[in-house]
């Protein structure tokens, strides 16, 4: 039986998607899943603010949040500090197209989350994200010319496709074009795929 792919929306800056990274590929592996992994931008500043000029609300929200996932990361042993800046994921995301061409697209994720939030790695940074492009495999040499040329076109097409997607958030997932987002969304999202004989503890 052929897998079902399932477009799968994350940010490197956002801890929430962090948090998702093993619970969805736990998913992929109970169902006929194959996670395509796509890049998104969250701009934060936006809902949240900017540092300088976010009031009492929008404060509490952002201190609330980072307590939330440490509790979550501390139960399963992440380390997850909170940036001290807005970060432009752009070139970390266009990191993640190059290592899905070169197949290494599961260890750049996992090398650029953690060390995101370990404060290890400038995410703004194009040497730092192509020397984890080659410590994963990836073609280190070849990124900046990506980069700057059919890298920044295919992120815009592709942040283009999930607005018209209705995508604003990250975990996301779209299932037959249905959007689901966020970690306690998946529950549903589980739901449907076993609606759909794909969980594979249920087959004879």
């Amino acid at each position: 039986m052929t897998c079902l792919e399932i477009p799968t929306y994350i940010d490197f800056k956002s801890p929430y998607a962090y948090l998702a990274i093993k619970p969805i590929r736990a998913m992929a592996i109970a169902y006929d899943l194959a996670i395509d992994w796509r890049p998104y931008n969250l701009p934060i500043a936006d809902y949240l603010g900017a540092v300088g000029t976010r009031n009492e609300h929008q404060w509490r929200r952002v201190k609330y949040s980072y307590m939330d996932v440490r509790r979550l990361a501390n139960q399963r042993g992440m380390t997850i500090l909170g940036p001290r800046k807005l970060f432009d994921s752009t070139i970390a995301s266009i990191g993640l197209l190059h290592a899905k061409h070169a197949g290494v697209a599961d260890a750049y994720i996992d090398v650029t989350f953690d060390r995101f939030f370990k404060r290890e790695l400038d995410i703004e940074n194009a040497a730092a994200v192509a020397f984890v492009l080659g410590e994963c495999g990836g073609d280190r040499e070849g990124f900046a010319a990506y980069l700057f040329g059919d890298g920044a076109e295919a992120f815009k097409t592709l942040v283009e496709d999930a607005h018209l997607h209705g995508v604003f958030g990250v975990p996301s997932f779209l299932l037959d074009s249905e959007l689901f987002w966020g970690n306690e969304r998946m529950e549903l999202l589980t739901e449907r795929l076993r609606a759909q004989g794909l969980a594979k503890s249920t087959r004879p």
